[in-house]
């Protein structure tokens, strides 16, 4: 799953810590069932895509 979170649009680097984070807000069931590893893959997952607002625009 890191390989898939390096290319979300919710990952996110903290530079006063120097590292990166998830930053969708999850609520108490699904952090929960996202720290058990119970889910098959991350439903919240959205691609980086720098061209998406280029292309909408065109």
């Amino acid at each position: 799953m890191t390989n898939l979170c390096e290319n979300c649009a919710y990952y996110m680097y903290d530079e006063e810590i120097e590292e990166y984070y998830c930053d969708v807000n999850l609520d108490e069931d699904e952090m929960a069932r996202f720290l058990s590893g119970t889910t098959s893959g991350c439903h919240y997952f959205d691609p980086y895509d720098e061209y998406k607002i280029v292309r909408r625009q065109n």
